[in-house]
């Protein structure tokens, strides 16, 4: 080979190597860490993300993911947001909450009927939300609740005073949970959502509240035998990423982070009320027995039960005028279905 080729075949091989180079240095991978355990529908979506994800930044942009609680608590999973240690996470209300406080309103006790109120009151506020987890230093890439939440205790529940005799659970910290059980009427047990499992085995609580796909993704479901026929209020769920790594990304990956989060998230949700629906069958079919409805009068001491509740978070969770704008539009709605 003559002088000038062997010049000619390192340039290219070094041309070759920086190319690799640029290319390693441009993949960016997004730590991601969740309490949904590897296998549920929950990380399955998540894996479908991801996929897509790869596959439309070319590899640029990939989730590392941290699931099943490995990464703490949702207070230590923001604690490690907040210190750049992961960059995104998937939080129920009680994380959510940690960031902008207000949006736990949606978390309220006895405020929903259904899912299309949900949805309609979520979107009538879209800019509230955004904007405040803005300033709590985030970015919402989606909705992904958790479902509507139910008592499942180890005695039946067939009414709300039935829970003053029974050890139920709190997760720790949570100001929406301790405003309903306080309006209730019942002192219960405070625990971190990781101990749960361990303290429903030793006969430490004997009481918890779930939706019924997570208490089966949780197992919770095996150590207890009633669930209460009346849902408790709907529990939030979404993506955030942290605000200071989302705006240190070129603007092309941001759209693919936002356009993709919608995609999926908007898929997790309706899976999650599909499968929400098909797990009170399968609850009923291992043995679990679901304790009737109220009567209608009781149903309706409940909305004011969870009006009471609302208001005692008003001023420390969410400002007064929020949470009236929020009822009246919610009113509003119920006076107008499907407008």
């Amino acid at each position: 080979m003559s002088f000038s080729r062997s010049i000619g075949a390192a340039a290219a091989g070094a041309l070759i190597l920086l190319a690799a180079a640029g290319s390693a240095r441009a993949k960016t991978v997004v730590k991601f860490a969740t309490l949904a355990p590897k296998g549920s529908t929950w990380m399955n979506v998540m894996e479908e993300w991801n996929r897509d994800l790869v596959r439309e930044s070319g590899g640029e942009l990939e989730f590392r993911f941290y699931s099943g609680g490995v990464s703490g608590d949702e207070k230590d999973v923001v604690r490690k947001l907040r210190l750049g240690q992961i960059q995104a996470a998937g939080f129920t209300g009680v994380g959510l909450g940690e960031i902008a406080p207000e949006v736990r309103l949606l978390d309220a006790p006895f405020l929903f009927r259904n899912p299309e109120e949900v949805d309609r009151v979520r979107a009538a506020f879209d800019k509230e939300w955004n904007s405040a987890f803005e300033a709590g230093g985030t970015v919402l890439l989606g909705w992904a609740d958790v479902g509507f939440v139910y008592f499942f205790t180890n005695t039946p529940v067939r009414d709300l005073r039935d829970l003053k005799d029974i050890k139920m659970w709190m997760w720790e910290g949570d100001p929406i949970a301790e405003a309903a059980f306080k309006t209730i009427g019942v002192s219960p047990i405070p625990l971190s959502v990781t101990d749960v499992m361990t303290s429903l085995q030793t006969g430490l609580i004997d009481g918890v509240y779930s939706s019924p796909l997570a208490a089966i993704a949780l197992q919770w479901f095996t150590r207890v035998k009633f669930m209460y026929g009346y849902q408790l209020a709907n529990a939030s769920g979404a993506v955030l990423v942290s605000k200071r790594f989302f705006d240190s990304l070129p603007e092309s990956s941001r759209g693919i982070l936002r356009r993709t989060g919608r995609k999926h998230l908007a898929l997790l949700t309706g899976l999650t009320r599909k499968e929400d629906l098909e797990s009170v069958a399968v609850l009923k079919k291992s043995g679990i027995t679901v304790t009737p409805l109220d009567p209608p009068e009781l149903l309706r001491a409940y909305e004011e039960l969870g009006r009471s509740a609302r208001r005692l978070l008003a001023g420390r969770l969410y400002s007064r005028d929020l949470l009236e704008k929020l009822e009246k539009t919610l009113e509003r709605l119920r006076s107008n279905p499907g407008k």
